[in-house]
């Protein structure tokens, strides 16, 4: 079976979005990330800025912080919050771009929701703090929080909001075909592997 489709689930900081991106790249596929973040913003009417936060992330790294949603008004979003509105919605695209073609569809549960596609390579990236928090410094610069707090923090909010949708343990290896350690294997061999697993699978 051809791996039509990549999923990229990471850790903060690990890379992952970069390495899907080159990937992509490389095999010549579509690339949903912002571009994902702007159709679901075109279904939903939310801001991309809303999205891009509150689709992947929960309001706090407690699995109390979905507990307390605001229920939406009967009529308005059909009734649900706008977190589960905005999971339905971004459900809904990852479902319409896998039947589009080619692509890689980062984050956003989307190894989750293609669980059942047997032609979906779904991949895991992570790294060891001192690596991470030393990439992410470099790219996006310092902050009044320290980049430990700033990975325990982004990691935290994106492991509860993915286990309260899916009821599923973010990061666990038996949801992904692949797990790949960044630090100890580099950003560009993971391309390479990976690009060497889809081909051989054509």
């Amino acid at each position: 079976m051809a791996y039509r489709i990549i999923t990229v689930s990471r850790q903060f900081g690990s890379g992952g979005r970069s390495i899907g991106k080159k990937l992509a790249e490389r095999l010549g596929y579509g690339y949903y990330d912002k571009e994902l973040v702007k159709q679901v913003s075109m279904a939903t009417g939310f801001a991309p800025e809303y999205i891009e936060e509150k689709g992947e992330y929960a309001q706090s790294r407690s699995k109390l912080s979905y507990l307390f949603g605001v229920v939406g008004t009967a009529g308005v979003m059909n009734g649900m919050s706008a977190t589960d509105y905005l999971y339905t919605m971004q459900r809904k695209v990852i479902l319409d771009l896998a039947e589009q073609g080619n692509c890689v569809i980062v984050g956003r549960c989307a190894d989750y929701i293609l669980r059942d596609r047997a032609d979906t390579l779904h991949t895991f990236f992570h790294a060891p703090v001192p690596y991470r928090a030393e990439r992410i410094v470099r790219l996006y610069g310092e902050s009044e929080q320290s980049p430990e707090k700033r990975l325990a923090d982004k990691d935290g909010k994106r492991r509860v909001n993915y286990e309260h949708f899916t009821g599923r343990t973010w990061g666990a290896a038996e949801h992904y075909d692949l797990a790949l350690n960044t630090a100890s294997i580099g950003e560009d061999a993971c391309v390479e592997l990976l690009t060497r697993i889809v081909l051989a699978h054509e």
